[in-house]
């Protein structure tokens, strides 16, 4: 079971969590829940009726939480990473360590710049087709990654495949995460 830090509670880093969580791996989440879906109003989220952000958030927060992840109601100030892993301070707390760090940071990638991540020429994080950033460890999500594409669902999407990968990674196969609907 691997322990995995995930720093921003919108739907890129809940949706990670909750894969991760359903998979029985350690999930912390940092983050305040000042996303910016708390502006937004989601009408465009397949298999979704029409909802606030704040709705969303809330039944996200709890799909997470439910699953396994711990939330962890504080902001980060400061990531770092080595060959065998990662590790976290969060206001004025002690340091958190983990195999695996994914970086749902919104349009200020601040964690991910201090890491000396690699970046696009237009200034977003550059990731691979599986979320992976220049650090084999360190996973970036969202809009930090498509600043110029900020969608709810593309984030979530983002979280998703991100966390498949570290599934996929700690299993040394290919992983599905899905239900057989119950049966009548």
């Amino acid at each position: 079971m691997a322990r995995v830090i995930i720093v921003g509670d919108g739907p890129g880093g809940l949706s990670a969590a909750l894969f991760l969580a359903r998979g029985e791996h350690q999930v912390q989440v940092f983050g305040l829940d000042q996303t910016a879906m708390h502006y937004a109003f989601l009408n465009n989220y397949l298999g979704s009726p029409a909802t606030s952000g704040t709705e969303f958030q809330q039944v996200a927060r709890e799909q997470a939480r439910a699953a396994g992840a711990a939330l962890v109601e504080a902001a980060v100030t400061s990531v770092s990473a080595d060959a065998d892993g990662v590790e976290v301070i969060a206001e004025a707390d002690r340091p958190e360590r983990a195999e695996y760090l994914i970086l749902s940071e919104g349009k200020n990638p601040a964690l991910a710049r201090s890491l000396g991540l690699a970046e696009t020429p237009a200034g977003a994080v550059a990731v691979d087709s599986e979320g992976r950033t220049s650090h084999p460890r360190v996973y970036a999500v969202g809009r930090s990654v498509r600043p110029a594409r900020s969608q709810a669902i593309i984030s979530a999407g983002d979280g998703a495949k991100a966390a498949l990968d570290i599934l996929a990674r700690e299993a040394g196969k290919d992983v599905q995460d899905w239900d057989r609907p119950p049966q009548s």
